[in-house]
């Protein structure tokens, strides 16, 4: 089955390329996948500290993908694959893509203004040609009626 990724965080482009993703997927009979990813941690504390820390971060990443699946279902009726993962979110990124034959294309969205994102920045630059399926870019300004008729 031909898979949108889309990759969620708590920007508010994020949730442009997960209803652009959600839409093409109901219209082409294909699916969803939103990953969440856990950056590693730039400071080591205390072990407990550490561990709390850690703990709630992927709490967030959870409660994240579980209200993008509410979302992809109540918007094209597509029940999604969800998946948290903890690492670099290049190569977490890459991992995914990589494990799997069904993903058809990267939705990412940039931001409104300013830099476009550290996914985007990645995946459009130097790396653009490397992975074996397309990026589609969202842009993170457009209005929700013209998303819709592109979708």
């Amino acid at each position: 089955m031909r898979t949108y990724l889309v990759v969620i965080d708590d920007s508010p482009e994020a949730s442009l390329a997960l209803r652009f993703a959600a839409r093409r997927a109901a219209r082409t009979g294909g699916g969803v996948m939103v990953l969440a990813i856990v950056p590693p941690q730039d400071f080591v504390a205390f072990g407990g500290v550490q561990a709390t820390i850690e703990a709630e971060a992927r709490e967030h990443a959870e409660e994240l993908v579980a209200a993008a699946a509410d979302a992809v279902v109540k918007e094209a009726g597509v029940t999604p694959q969800i998946m948290v993962k903890s690492g670099k979110p290049v190569e977490v990124v890459r991992e995914v893509i990589g494990a799997s034959d069904e993903i058809a294309a990267l939705v990412l969205a940039t931001a409104a203004t300013g830099a476009p994102g550290p996914l985007v920045s990645h995946f459009t630059g130097q790396d653009a040609g490397t992975l074996p399926c397309p990026v589609m870019l969202v842009p993170g300004g457009i209005d929700l009626a013209r998303l819709d008729a592109l979708s």
